[in-house]
């Protein structure tokens, strides 16, 4: 694979577990990665040698964690070696050889040391091991599966081998069937809820919230395949399951999928749709946004009507409650392609009332409905590691299981419509405040005589310590305002998570006070820009 924007990270070949189907298309490999329990399917084309590009991998990597998984590989070459040295006296290149032109996928035991190489691929969780063959894989920022986009990254043409396939004989089979069975640490993660799980993204990570007269809200982690835990009190717990005993690779649903809306979220949505191999019909207001979806393989829906007449389920992400009601209620809107069965998952993020009045007129049609707001940014749409936050339709919700996994990390079902709408807002209301407040301290620091980039160091060594934290500093000490969320998005979530405070006649003091200073920058010309462009609300 390309080297640069994803280190590379060292790995060895093993045998998958019987029941663990290849994913579809290219030839491919199951690799453990050193230094973790994570394992992944790899594609030929994207595996390079070990110790040719060693040095190279660690110019590129200089992380506690690489060092530490390139020290393991180097122990396992030297068990390896002293294995081989004992147990044959055939040359290492002379199997490779015969195992490359003649028993490409039989027995291979004493070529370990040369078979490492350079990857990109989809991480799968699991314990044990078996007999192995060194690879190196890389990975990516974060814990995310990587192939979401390594998919399409290298230049080999389809059918060509590349040119390092001789060193990827498959490894005999062993203990490799244990692989699976373990708990692993944290949470489990399943695609679905009703059925044993077929296949998943094992970094998907999936709760169900019931909410009851008594919430009594737990965590428990179980296997295989999602459960309901329902306790005395009639409570059910949010939980999640693994599902990477059975497969790591995602299964695109069969059914035909319409996205509206190619926003900054909906374009990283619908490229991760694309790239798991979902088939997906786009539409967008202005129409050139589609042409680079179009050429990555989706089709091109006239108007909203046509695309929701036309799929299964459509998805939709616009910028706020007046938009969405205009997509659904408009001319060639939504409404007029809902017919029975048709399904509507609104990924807005918008008001309870809003999301509540078209769930009502969508099923009044015959229409499933789902709310499905995200949590995110534009790099973690572009990463695929959104949160979701769903409610509505619980069976919908199962059915858009690859769908969500594709475009997200993590994926809530909160219960009842109007549920995921008042979470969303809340969570981008501490969000939104949590900003303002950086913007405030750094710009007292500056008007105090201190240091703005010693600040963030105290910060980042502190317990406010966080990936956003630091991302939005960098941000302001660059000058660097390019949106990966629009200010003017987020001073919306904050006029709105103030309104839902009104309805219940709850304070929201912080809120408010962090609204006034977003609409300030709105004044000043920053509704384009990033969030932490409320910073420039505070030079004077």
């Amino acid at each position: 694979g390309k080297l640069g924007r994803y280190p590379p990270w060292p790995g060895k070949i093993v045998n998958p577990p019987k029941d663990l189907k290849k994913p579809r298309g290219k030839k491919c490999f199951f690799v453990k990665f050193f230094g973790t329990e994570d394992h992944a399917w790899i594609k030929v084309e994207q595996l390079k040698p070990y110790h040719p590009h060693k040095e190279e991998m660690i110019k590129i990597n200089k992380g506690k964690r690489f060092q530490q998984a390139v020290d393991a590989v180097e122990e396992f070459l030297r068990k390896t070696k002293g294995k081989d040295q004992a147990s044959s006296h055939n040359s290492t290149e002379e199997k490779n050889r015969r195992n490359s032109s003649e028993e490409r996928g039989k027995q291979s035991t004493g070529e370990e040391k040369r078979k490492a190489s350079l990857s990109e691929g989809k991480v799968k969780k699991g314990t044990g091991e078996g007999k192995k063959r060194v690879s190196s894989v890389s990975s990516e920022r974060g814990s995310k599966s990587p192939l979401k986009r390594a998919q399409d990254q290298s230049p080999r043409k389809r059918g060509r081998p590349p040119k390092d396939e001789k060193d990827l004989t498959i490894p005999e089979s062993s203990t490799v069937k244990r692989m699976m069975t373990g708990t692993v640490a944290g949470f489990k993660w399943p695609p679905s809820v009703s059925e044993p799980v077929k296949d998943s993204d094992p970094h998907f990570h999936h709760f169900l919230l019931s909410q009851t007269e008594k919430p009594a809200v737990c965590y428990q982690a179980i296997t295989k395949k999602l459960k309901v835990c329902e306790e005395e009190t009639g409570s059910t717990s949010i939980q999640a399951a693994d599902s990477t005993a059975v497969n790591g690779s995602i299964t695109p649903t069969d059914k035909k999928i319409g996205f509206l809306g190619l926003g900054l979220m909906g374009s990283g949505i619908v490229s991760n749709l694309l790239k798991m191999g979902h088939t997906v019909t786009v539409w967008n207001r202005t129409a050139e946004k589609c042409d680079l979806f179009i050429q990555e393989g989706a089709r091109l829906g006239r108007t909203p009507a046509e695309v929701v007449s036309t799929c299964d389920i459509t998805f939709a992400c616009v910028s706020d409650p007046k938009a969405a009601k205009d997509l659904v209620l408009g001319p060639s809107g939504v409404l007029q392609g809902i017919r029975p069965g048709k399904c509507y998952v609104d990924m807005s993020t918008v008001d309870a009332d809003t999301v509540t009045e078209l769930a009502q007129v969508i099923v009044s049609r015959g229409g499933r409905f789902l709310e499905a707001p995200v949590s995110g940014n534009q790099q973690l749409s572009n990463d695929g590691m959104l949160v979701i936050l769903a409610a509505g339709d619980r069976g919908l919700y199962e059915d858009c299981s690859s769908c969500f996994q594709a475009m997200g990390k993590t994926s809530f079902f909160l219960g009842e419509v109007g549920n995921a709408a008042k979470m969303m807002l809340i969570v981008n209301m501490v969000q939104g405040s949590f900003m303002a407040t950086i913007a405030e301290g750094l710009t007292l620091a500056q008007v105090t005589g201190q240091s703005q980039q010693t600040l963030l160091d105290i910060l980042n060594q502190g317990q406010l310590a966080s990936i956003f934290l630091d991302q939005k500093c960098q941000n302001i000490l660059q000058g660097n305002f390019k949106p990966d969320f629009y200010l003017k998005y987020i001073q919306k979530d904050l006029r709105l998570a103030i309104a839902l405070g009104d309805s219940v006649n709850h304070p929201t003091p912080m809120a408010a006070a962090a609204n006034e200073v977003y609409k300030r920058a709105k004044a000043l010309d920053q509704s384009d820009n990033d969030m932490s462009a409320v910073y420039r609300a505070y030079i004077h």
